[in-house]
């Protein structure tokens, strides 16, 4: 399969995207359109400066400038702009369902969680127009306290029918998912779907708890679980679905070169690996980039990319179901 022929099957196959941060789509013109509404200043003066600003060397480093950027974003209009904006790139891109992050204890220190998920939902509904489905997951920032995390979801109570489940992300070293095992418990028994951020630079014991102690659904990034044969093991036959990132793992150094991604070792172990754009302003591209440079640089073939698009649906935990 020659990669023209390879970019074509991708640009039109139908596919969804499980692993998207919202805040992670802001991309610099929007950011600083966004800046001048709300009257903030921002270290950069122009989209050039912005790009330059994205200079970064692993998780920590990006989540500082991450976190900067996000604080253009106060009204619902902020944040619908933010969202519809991804949406359109995602339906260009002939995803069909998204599953998409969103961190409020980012956001209510300076605005409201109303006015997130306001935002949000009515983004999603207008997505739903074109044909697409949208399933909204909450994520707790692992790096600040499950007593923190914990007020957040009492806060999702009242949005309870507007959102799929929960999910963890932010710092992962140093903070591991058992730190979190209660308000998990507590987003379970609300009907919530479960899903961690475990495995991407912690180590494959995190993704052990993600699954025993956490019980999530699905594991996102997942890269070093490759490292523990038992877990491989463990999640081919639970058929645990992987969200990875290629250019993610590629900006924030998981590895050096697309060529020695685990992404096809997975495939070859029969996980149930899928292919997302995680922060894709900040990555360098979204799903279709993603899928492009990945089956490039590992020369993936067409049974590979069916077996890829046909996890995105399997992996789903929102699909609508007829």
């Amino acid at each position: 399969m020659n990669p023209e022929e390879r970019r074509a099957m991708i640009a039109d196959a139908s596919k969804t995207e499980l692993h998207i941060h919202v805040e992670g789509s802001l991309e610099p013109e929007l950011a600083l359109d966004l800046a001048r509404r709300n009257e903030l200043a921002l270290p950069y003066r122009n989209v050039r400066e912005a790009r330059a600003a994205y200079a970064f060397t692993d998780l920590q480093d990006f989540l500082d400038i991450y976190y900067a950027g996000m604080g253009v974003l106060y009204t619902p209009r902020d944040f619908y702009e933010v969202a519809i904006a991804y949406l359109r790139r995602a339906h260009a891109d002939h995803v069909l369902h998204v599953e998409m992050f969103f961190d409020p204890q980012a956001h209510t220190p300076r605005t409201t969680f109303d006015s997130v998920m306001r935002g949000l939902t009515v983004a999603a509904d207008e997505a739903r127009g074109w044909g697409m489905t949208v399933s909204l997951i909450l994520c707790f920032l692992r790096h600040l306290s499950e007593k923190e995390a914990f007020e957040t979801l009492e806060n999702a109570e009242r949005y309870r029918d507007e959102l799929l489940g929960v999910g963890l992300d932010s710092t992962e070293v140093g903070n591991p998912p058992e730190k979190f095992r209660n308000v998990f418990a507590a987003a379970r028994d609300m009907g919530l779907r479960l899903t961690a951020h475990a495995g991407e630079e912690g180590p494959p014991e995190y993704v052990w708890q993600a699954l025993d102690v956490l019980g999530v659904d699905r594991i996102d990034h997942g890269n070093r679980a490759i490292e523990d044969p038992a877990l491989v093991a463990r999640l081919a036959r639970d058929r645990v679905p992987l969200t990875v990132c290629p250019l993610s793992n590629l900006k924030l150094g998981v590895v050096d070169d697309l060529r020695d991604h685990p992404l096809r070792r997975m495939l070859d172990a029969g996980l149930m690996a899928t292919v997302n754009s995680d922060d894709p302003a900040y990555f360098g591209g979204y799903i279709n980039d993603n899928f492009v440079r990945v089956a490039d640089a590992l020369d993936l073939s067409l049974d590979e990319l069916e077996q890829l698009f046909r996890n995105s649906f399997l992996a789903s935990l929102g699909i609508p179901m007829p």
